[in-house]
């Protein structure tokens, strides 16, 4: 299993999907646990209209551990198989260890200035 973040220079989950730096990929063994971590740089503009769901489909991603995203990203993001859970915070390695230990629990809740239609100017 691979799992993305999107992040900070700190390593912290970026708290807006489309203007993070970069993508930390988590590698998950069979033994439940991190083997692996790469970083993807984060293609310009918003996360919605780039292709950043193509790529991380292509390196195997399969789940995002996100922040603010809003509903135009989860589509996209869904049409590749990647299962998003959202309105996480702290550091991207603590979250993903969050998530295996089944302490991370989706937050129900998508940015509420990304509807469809909308227009990456913030």
């Amino acid at each position: 299993m691979k799992i993305a973040v999107p992040a900070k220079a700190d390593f912290s989950l970026d708290e807006h999907f489309g203007h993070c730096a970069f993508y930390q990929v988590f590698t998950i063994n069979e033994a439940n646990e991190i083997s692996l971590v790469e970083r993807l740089d984060s293609p310009q503009g918003c996360g919605c209209k780039s292709n950043i769901a193509v790529t991380l489909a292509e390196k195997g991603v399969t789940l995002m551990l996100a922040g603010g995203i809003g509903s135009g990203a989860i589509n996209v993001l869904a049409k590749h198989h990647i299962q998003v859970i959202r309105n996480g915070a702290g550091n991207a390695r603590d979250l993903v260890l969050d998530y295996l230990s089944g302490k991370l629990t989706d937050g129900g809740k998508n940015c509420s200035s990304h509807e469809e239609g909308h227009e990456c100017n913030h």
